[in-house]
């Protein structure tokens, strides 16, 4: 028989009688003959059977559920390139709407029709389209003061996320972190001062700690600003990275002062794969006015058709986000976003309240400002435990959950704690099995009679430093 023939009797007999199914799947190297669809599909999809299903990754921030419609719309729009505007004229209208939503959801003071902003393709885009406008302002500036600007620096705490480090890397700006601390667990505005001077390209807040889940005082860090810009006659702005609180803020705690309102805040990002509840990936970046977006960062080109514009690190991008982010702000309003919302802190302050009394934890926060959280173990409990929290993630891993254990940043590096992110598709029930399942793996690891690997490499390490972390 030949291999046509072999091909033909494949698509007619069942996938798992096919020949491909006895062999590895591709590793290395591309096969060098066709493989019929329905089998090719069953191998790829077979591969994410040992994954852990989304809704149960709680490590995450992205959306993990959406409405069948929302899904439709994706899946219909999955083709579409967003550049091609000439092509999809009605995907850019949706964008700019989206935009005009997003700034005016943040106050935004600029008049006109259109607010000035930018899609990316996460907040980690728009996090860097922020950047480079500050960086670009001050260079401006300074090239016009005749002064050098060969040696610009972003301040922001120590609990950044690692998009910043990237974007000073790459841009040769130097990052100053001001630490957090069992003091000072989110930004130190008094230290945000003392480290500034004229290279500041700006500070940057963050809404919504990745580590914490906790607020920087955006408020308070505008008033030291603009008494200190006064005194030395200086123009450091803020860019606020609200990657999550962008979406939560403004309708879980909208008389808040975070956003436009306050005059040092020049721009804003937002991931809207998060709390927008979009599937990634999808980020918004707005400018307080057009007056701040510097016009280099804007870039046309007409070999698709007509002259398009456009704000952004990467060319092509997909449209079918947009459309789910616009369908969303339709479907849902201020209205549903709050509900929605609303659920999830509710359930997060359940969850909450549940971990933290229990005997072998403590929770990091006594309130919660976001829905998400994080704990540690209590510290005599700790003393004498035979296990880690790296050990409790292993556990809940093996019932599907993703909860991760990891270290704080430098400076309470020593402490490891664990967290929760509450989205959309986590329900009370879900709640009540997450916790069973923390309090059935507790269990099982205090009838240990021995030190499991990661509680003997913690001891030497506490031996090695000389201390031990205490709260």
């Amino acid at each position: 028989m030949n291999r046509d023939d072999n091909i033909r009797k494949d698509a007619e007999t069942d996938v798992f009688s096919s020949l491909e199914m006895r062999e590895p799947a591709p590793a290395e190297f591309l096969p060098k003959h066709k493989t019929p669809a329905e089998i090719a599909y069953q191998m790829v999809k077979d591969e994410t059977f040992p994954q852990t299903q989304p809704r149960l990754n709680l490590a995450t921030f992205v959306t993990t559920y959406m409405d069948d419609y929302g899904t439709r719309l994706m899946n219909e729009a999955v083709g579409i390139n967003y550049i091609d505007e000439t092509e999809y004229p009605r995907v850019a209208v949706m964008c700019g709407r989206c935009i005009n939503m997003v700034a005016n959801m943040w106050h935004s003071p600029e008049k006109g029709e259109w607010k000035t902003g930018a899609v990316g393709i996460g907040s980690s885009e728009a996090c860097m389209l922020g950047g480079v406008a500050a960086w670009l302002r001050w260079r401006e500036r300074r090239k016009a003061a005749g002064k050098p600007y060969d040696k610009p620096n972003l301040i922001m705490s120590s609990a950044y996320q690692v998009v910043w480090e990237k974007f000073c890397q790459l841009w040769q700006i130097e990052m100053r972190t001001i630490p957090i601390t069992h003091k000072h667990p989110t930004l130190n505005i008094e230290e945000v001062i003392e480290t500034c001077d004229e290279n500041t390209i700006c500070v940057v807040p963050i809404a919504g700690v990745t580590w914490t889940g906790m607020n920087d005082d955006i408020e308070a860090l505008n008033d030291a600003l603009e008494q200190y810009n006064r005194i030395t006659g200086y123009d450091i702005p803020i860019h606020v990275d609200a990657a999550s609180g962008g979406f939560i803020l403004p309708f879980l705690n909208p008389d808040k002062k975070w956003d436009f309102r306050l005059k040092w805040v020049l721009s804003i990002s937002t991931s809207g794969h998060k709390y927008g509840l979009v599937y990634p990936g999808l980020g918004w970046v707005v400018w307080r006015d057009k007056a701040y977006l510097p016009a280099e960062m804007s870039f046309s080109v007409n070999y698709l058709g007509a002259s398009i514009s456009q704000v952004g690190l990467n060319f092509s991008r997909p449209a079918a986000q947009i459309l789910a982010q616009y369908y969303n702000f339709i479907h849902l309003g201020e209205e549903g976003y709050r509900e929605i919302h609303s659920n999830s802190m509710a359930i997060a302050e359940y969850c909450h309240k549940a971990i933290g009394g229990m005997p072998c934890f403590r929770n990091y926060a006594d309130e919660l400002v976001n829905p998400l959280f994080i704990w540690y173990m209590q510290p005599e409990y700790e003393k004498k435990a035979m296990w880690t929290l790296y050990d409790l993630q292993d556990k809940l891993m093996q019932k599907g959950w993703m909860v991760p254990a990891y270290t704080m940043p430098k400076d309470i590096e020593d402490m490891v704690v664990m967290r929760i992110v509450v989205r959309q598709g986590m329900s009370r029930d879900m709640a009540d099995m997450l916790i069973n399942d923390i309090r059935d793996a507790v269990s099982e690891l205090e009838k240990l009679e021995y030190p499991t690997p990661t509680r003997t490499a913690a001891r030497k390490n506490e031996k090695t430093k000389g201390r031990v972390f205490t709260h």
